[in-house]
């Protein structure tokens, strides 16, 4: 799998450097369209690809799309995605400001008594779908990414993140100058009273912190090689 998966990159790599970031994502998204790396493309009604502005300096990614976003094509539109646009809101960002995506771009779910539930993806399903995420990343080069979720964390900041210790760190990357990690808007919706107040407020926080540091990002010169 690891083999095939970054052989399908390259060949996707090597012709999708011409274009705007705005053409260069809608070819990847086309070809995402019909992925079927993993078992996910068997039950999926579409691909959740992403949303928003692709030549933004902020990037977030979640997890996975749910029911609504598995009905829409677009991430975050359920009660999640309620909750993070009003926590964007309250940093005057839009999704016109910020590009937005998940780790997997297909919906992973469960049947129970007849009903489907979402579930976490599978370790398989997140290696199949990171040429999505990488080549994203690599076309739009946020200055900043912020992790909604330990999955997202596990991926782009280290193995082993611990949300209750770790979040809110910023680190250098790979796939971005900082990269943190936040709470998940689905994970603050589990909780109630002053824990889902407090989770709240620490979103809305770390939203801001990932906007200051696009600012700093900005403003510091630029490596070269001379």
């Amino acid at each position: 799998m690891g083999e095939e998966t970054d052989n399908r990159f390259a060949e996707m790599s090597s012709d999708e450097g011409s274009g705007t970031k705005a053409e260069r994502l809608q070819l990847v998204a086309a070809r995402a369209a019909t992925c079927t790396a993993c078992d996910l493309a068997a039950t999926r009604t579409q691909v959740v690809f992403g949303d928003g502005n692709p030549e933004a300096p902020l990037m977030l990614v979640g997890e996975a799309p749910g029911m609504h976003e598995d009905a829409t094509g677009k991430p975050f539109v359920g009660r999640a995605g309620v909750l993070l646009d009003a926590c964007l809101r309250e940093n005057s960002i839009s999704r016109k400001h910020i590009y937005i995506t998940n780790l997997v771009r297909c919906r992973p779910f469960t049947t129970e008594s007849g009903a489907a539930r979402n579930r976490p993806p599978t370790q398989e399903e997140i290696n199949a779908c990171r040429p999505w995420l990488e080549q994203t990343i690599d076309i739009i080069q946020p200055l900043v990414i912020l992790c909604l979720g330990a999955p997202a964390a596990n991926v782009l900041i280290h193995k082993g993140f611990k949300m209750s210790q770790e979040r809110g760190q910023w680190f250098e990357g790979r796939y971005a100058r900082y990269v943190a990690a936040t709470w998940h808007p689905a994970y603050i919706l589990r909780l109630q009273g002053d824990a889902y107040e407090a989770a709240r407020r620490e979103l809305v926080a770390d939203i801001a912190a990932a906007r200051q540091k696009v600012i700093e990002a900005k403003r510091e010169p630029k490596l070269t090689l001379f």
